[in-house]
């Protein structure tokens, strides 16, 4: 029997991680085509329906399947839900991500910046660039190009092999004229 053990979100096992993550890289693979988006939908919904009622993963696997099978509409809702269910840390990041993308997807980019303003000071990890590009996204949906271009270029410019420093003058001068 696999120990079950608690991570965020809730109770599960190191056999359901280990199920959801391989089909998640059968995606990524390509493995289900639009063609076969809502077995994939339906493969998530399986490992969902043994996670308990009440965890935050559920709606936030769901979430994810449905906005990455192009339906932006059916997944802004569970965001909210697993969001709002207690989904923290990590997970409850990409869900703000992934929910402002899906926001902006359906016309909704001001509620988008809203969310994600916030995570422009939130404890630095790996999805800092994420939360800048999407923002970005969501900014220049809303004709808002310039503070857009300079998040986008204020994250590349810790990446460059060399023109880091100007790189971030310039994306400080795009919204700070006298930077």
């Amino acid at each position: 029997m696999v120990a079950a053990r608690v991570c965020e979100g809730g109770p599960v096992n190191k056999d359901w991680e280990d199920r959801v993550a391989a089909a998640w890289a059968a995606f990524e693979d390509g493995e289900y085509p639009e063609e076969r988006a809502a077995e994939f939908r339906a493969l998530v919904d399986g490992l969902v329906a043994e996670l308990p009622a009440d965890s935050p993963l559920g709606p936030f696997e769901r979430a994810c399947a449905w906005d990455s099978t192009g339906h932006s509409d059916q997944a802004a809702p569970l965001y909210r839900e697993a969001l709002a269910g207690g989904l923290d840390g990590y997970q409850s990041r990409r869900a703000k991500i992934q929910l402002s993308s899906s926001l902006r997807n359906i016309g909704q980019a001001e509620e988008g910046v809203k969310l994600l303003t916030p995570e422009l000071d939130a404890p630095s990890d790996e999805l800092d660039d994420a939360v800048r590009a999407c923002l970005a996204l969501c900014l220049s949906s809303l004709g808002r190009d310039r503070e857009g271009l300079s998040l986008v270029l204020g994250a590349l410019a810790p990446h460059l092999p060399r023109y880091r420093r100007s790189m971030a003058n310039y994306a400080r001068a795009l919204v700070d004229p006298e930077a």
